[in-house]
């Protein structure tokens, strides 16, 4: 059976509302909360940007139960691969092996802060590849330096390890994203319900292993309410990767997206109080092969998303079994 997850958009909640936001889920019934790790918001609307990675020791802290993931970190430019590497192991210890770290190759909006070089994708990539087994190898344990083609490593050693391997998901867009996902991680995340990308991991993979995706569930009192929410807050999920990944500011976004519709949005999102029309959405992720799908709710009213949850469209999910 597929297990749910909630999105803690760190873009749209200071960090102590998303820590309540985190035990809701947990009281809720979710299978486990993946939060994004961004510098700025996509937008103004949104209006926040805490530090992830202090925000995930608190939930830690505060949950017994819940899983947790990031979604995604990209530790290649904003952060040094020690740096992630450290960050994960104490939020495994904390957590008591309830971490999953999603790592992806980035987004120029976040990673450009530090006056770093923006590297092309393929570049980003081989970074991303190598990121990942530096990860690996300081879990291990002991001494470790390393001097390889993007990064530098002089004698470090993490004090502080769990006692189980941390899993390490990829966000995977396409073929090239997918091999190194197949290569390096194990498993994939993504945005959209594209069984391809299931497909093509699995094949390379040789096994089936843990496939996340973000569904867009605008929770509101009426449809109309849903999509202009999605609107105010969600319009730049209306571009793809190769726009979203490039674009430098919050501004370059607003311009981008003064445009979109909250009709435009229809085709992503479900938007309203209907539980049925939520479960349509899901459905197509289901059937892609996902068996992590991470609902994302834009706006404010957390609370009241996550009572809905609960109360009317957790009870539908155990229907559910992926079409052959």
């Amino acid at each position: 059976m597929p297990k749910f997850g909630y999105k803690l958009m760190t873009e749209e909640h200071g960090p102590k509302a998303l820590v309540e936001n985190a035990i809701r889920a947990e009281n809720a019934g979710f299978d486990f909360v993946s939060i994004s790790d961004h510098f700025h918001p996509w937008l103004e609307s949104q209006g926040h940007a805490p530090f992830a990675w202090s925000v995930l020791g608190a939930i830690a802290h505060a949950t017994d139960r819940i899983g947790i993931a990031t979604g995604l970190t990209c530790p290649i430019l904003r952060y040094h691969p020690v740096i992630v590497a450290q960050a994960a192991a104490t939020v495994a210890i904390m957590s008591d092996n309830r971490f999953t770290l999603a790592v992806g190759a980035g987004e120029r909006l976040n990673e450009h802060v530090t006056g770093v070089r923006w590297p092309s994708v393929p570049e980003r990539h081989d970074m991303l590849g190598e990121a990942i087994d530096i990860l690996r190898l300081l879990w291990e344990g002991g001494v470790h330096s390393w001097k390889g083609k993007h990064f530098l490593i002089d004698h470090a050693q993490l004090y502080d390890l769990p006692t189980k391997p941390i899993p390490v998901i990829v966000g995977v867009s396409g073929p090239a994203s997918v091999a190194l996902a197949a290569e390096k991680g194990d498993g994939i995340m993504t945005t959209a319900p594209e069984s391809d990308l299931v497909k093509g991991y699995e094949a390379r993979a040789g096994n089936r292993e843990a496939c996340y995706a973000e569904a867009v569930i605008a929770y509101a009192s009426s449809a109309e309410r849903g999509l202009e929410i999605a609107r105010d807050r969600f319009r730049f999920s209306a571009f793809d990767w190769s726009v979203n990944s490039e674009i430098p500011s919050v501004q370059g976004f607003e311009a981008a997206s003064q445009y979109v519709r909250p009709e435009d949005l229809a085709a992503k999102v479900s938007a309203g109080p209907d539980v049925q029309t939520h479960i349509q959405l899901i459905s197509q992720y289901v059937d892609a092969g996902f068996d992590h799908i991470v609902l994302t709710c834009p706006g404010d009213d957390q609370a009241g998303f996550i009572e809905f949850f609960e109360r009317e469209l957790k009870p539908s999910l155990p229907r559910f079994e992926p079409s052959e």
